[in-house]
Parts: C-alpha cells; sequence; structure tokens
C-alpha cells in the first residue's frame, strides 16, 4: 500500500493524519501522486491548491476516469443490458483508447495552466490518424479542459482547444455507396439466413446494425403495423440507442411484417436475430467482414457494408418523393438538417405509406420473383 501522511491545523494540535491508497488499484508511483492531487485538492479547498500545487492534464485524466466509472462499464459482461446513467460502453472504450494511447503520453505531466492551443494544433496535425479520429480526440481533449474548470483546476476561462482547428474532419473520405431494388434482389439471392432477414430488415427500415442486432420480439406488434427501436448494441453489450430522436416508432408494412413473420416461425420474445452459437448478440463487424463484403462481391457490390442499407433506404424514401420532415422520422434523425436542410414533420399515416412505398420497391409479393417467395420456401 502507499501511506500520504499530512497534519490537519484545522484540528488543536495539528495531529498527523494518514492516507492509504491499495497498490493493487494504484500500481505505480505516478498513479498514486495523481490520486493525492485530488486529495489534497479536498483538504486544502481549490484556491490553496491552485496556489501550491500546479494541476497537470493526467490530474484530470484520473478524476475524469473515476467520475465517469471507465472501469466498472468496461467490466460489464457481454449481453448484459445497460441501463444505467452515463456514458456508453462504445464511448468509453474509445475514450480510454484515446487516452491511454494519445492524450496521456504527450499531455498527461504537462501543467494545465501552461498547455497552448498552437501546440496541441501542431501535435494534432502529425498523430498517425485519420481526419475524423483526430476531431474525436480534439473533442475529448476539449472536454477535459471543461471539467477542469468544472472541477475548479483552473480558474473559468475560453477552452483554449476551442482555438485549435482542423480540416476535414466532418468530410467523407468516399462518396456513399447506393444499392439499385434490382442489386439488392440479388443480394438477398445469395444469402443464407439468418443474414438474409437481417439484410431486408436494414433495406426496409433504415435501421442502424447496432439497433438490428439489438431487436426483441416483444417490440414487434404486428396488429398495430409498428415496431419500437429502442436499444442497441454494440460490441455485445446492449445499451441505449445513439441519439434520443432513435429512440422511435416505425411502421410496419405488410409484405415486409410477413418477411418477419416467416422467420419468427413459433418464436414470441427474446432477440429478433440470436445467435446460434452464444444465444446472445451478433458482432456487426464479423458479419460485414464474413459475410457481406464476400456476397456483395459475388454480385457486383464492392465494399458492401452495414450503412450501406441506411444510406439507400434514405435514397429510396427520396425516390418516392416522400416529404423531408417525413424522412427526418424515417431515418430518426434529431436534425433535419442531417437528412436534408429542409423543414417538415409528419404523421403516423404520411411515414407509413412512404415506407410502404419502398418495402414494394424491394420485396415483390409475386411467388415467381419475389423475396418474400424466397424467404418462406
Amino acid at each position: 500500500m502507499w501511506e500520504y501522511r499530512f497534519r490537519n491545523h484545522a484540528e488543536p494540535g495539528s495531529p498527523m493524519r494518514q492516507l492509504t491508497l491499495s497498490v493493487l488499484e494504484y500500481p505505480t508511483v505516478t498513479k498514486a501522486r495523481l490520486r493525492l492531487h485530488e486529495e489534497v485538492l479536498r483538504i486544502n479547498g481549490p484556491d490553496s491548491f491552485r496556489a501550491h500545487i500546479k494541476p497537470t492534464m493526467g490530474v484530470v485524466i484520473e478524476r475524469f476516469r473515476t467520475e465517469e466509472r471507465f472501469e466498472e462499464i468496461m467490466k460489464q459482461a457481454p449481453g448484459i443490458v445497460l441501463i444505467s446513467e452515463g456514458l456508453s460502453y462504445s464511448t468509453v472504450a474509445g475514450y480510454r483508447s484515446y487516452l491511454s494511447k494519445h492524450i496521456e503520453p504527450r499531455w498527461g505531466n504537462a501543467t494545465l495552466a501552461l498547455i497552448k492551443p498552437m501546440e496541441v494544433s501542431e501535435w494534432l496535425k502529425v498523430l498517425p490518424l485519420a481526419a475524423k479520429t483526430k476531431g474525436q480526440v480534439r473533442a475529448l481533449f476539449h472536454l477535459l479542459f471543461e471539467k477542469a474548470m468544472l472541477w475548479g483546476l483552473i480558474d473559468l476561462q475560453r477552452n483554449p482547444v476551442e482555438l485549435v482547428k482542423l480540416k476535414g474532419t466532418s468530410r467523407r473520405t468516399r462518396r456513399p455507396q447506393v444499392v439499385t431494388p434490382e442489386k439488392f434482389q440479388e443480394l438477398v439471392a445469395v444469402l443464407r439466413e439468418p443474414y438474409r432477414t437481417m439484410v431486408i430488415v436494414a433495406m426496409c427500415t433504415g435501421l442502424r446494425v447496432s439497433e438490428i442486432l439489438a431487436l426483441r420480439w416483444e417490440h414487434i406488434d404486428f396488429k398495430a403495423g409498428s415496431m419500437l427501436v429502442q436499444q442497441g448494441v454494440v460490441n455485445g453489450r446492449i445499451g441505449k440507442v445513439k441519439t434520443e430522436a432513435s429512440h422511435d416508432e416505425i411502421p410496419l408494412d405488410p409484405v415486409f411484417a410477413q418477411v418477419l413473420l416467416n422467420w419468427r416461425g413459433d418464436q414470441k420474445d427474446g432477440l429478433v436475430f440470436p445467435s446460434h452459437v452464444t444465444g446472445r448478440c451478433y458482432h456487426a463487424g464479423i458479419i460485414q467482414r464474413q459475410v457481406l463484403k464476400p456476397k456483395g462481391q459475388e454480385v457486383g457490390i464492392l465494399g458492401l457494408g452495414w450503412h450501406t442499407f441506411r444510406h439507400t433506404y434514405r435514397s429510396l424514401l427520396d425516390e418516392t418523393g416522400a416529404p423531408v420532415g417525413v424522412q427526418q422520422k424515417l431515418m430518426r434523425h434529431s436534425n433535419v438538417a442531417t437528412t436534408m436542410n429542409v423543414y417538415g414533420n409528419s404523421t403516423l399515416r404520411a411515414k407509413q405509406d412512404a415506407n410502404s412505398k419502398v418495402v414494394q420497391m424491394l420485396i415483390n409479393p409475386k411467388p415467381e420473383t419475389g423475396v418474400a417467395a424466397s424467404v418462406s420456401a
């Protein structure tokens, strides 16, 4: 264990006090000292802390990990539904990687007050990362400074990372791929179950793959013709959907509903697509690598990925002439500008009409050529 001793001059006689830290939790002197910075802040108060001890970025990182419960979240076993508030498993995994691989090695020992925007900008430029990833590292660095001000480690001021600008962080490296209804029919014909039905769900609803793999039969109301999207899965951990707008009810076209009923059989509850190996959720990356890309290439669709279906759904909605407001609701975007920079809202009937047109373009109910026939066969 580590022992930290100090005298408490607020008590008569200034008695000696002691703090004890476990070496299991703080295996190095550096980690122990970072943890003790927080105790000194608590004991002496923030004014005394800033006067005598210059807080480093490492102090902020250590407290950030503790307050956001990094270790607790990362210990969540696959399949557990994460219902607690706070950061998601995938967010914590990303933050932990950025902190340990990039931010902490370079800035962990740097005094907060001495970190200059130009230095941060030059550092980000030479990081061996994609532009979008650099943007995410910058955003986390910005968040750490916000936390430092919240916790009183530095005075309230303009966040210095706001001055750091990066180019190309939100620009797509390639144009989104769109699959034609004819190519979709070819793809479905070469896929086996459960991947065939998964792909049909993706194309007929525009759901993200994380939402498809977390779908449960209890959330599908065949009588009302609707499906409730309220959870997603990342790395086998089931949690909240991506945004508040993503938590929504979407229409269920009768032809598409029949495809789901054919797949369901006698099953009444549980995951719509449980893994045949574990009984839990599939991993999207494995399916994309081992099934989608090879089968897509087989029918002439190069680089096929899960998000291709979501892009295609949005494109087909456009072809039907659906109002942008309806498209926004069906895509479940928080902002209409994400779908298109136009206005609008929609009723359930309007959503149903627009969705049905897409389904009818994709699923031909005629037995001789239709997907419905091939799925039920």
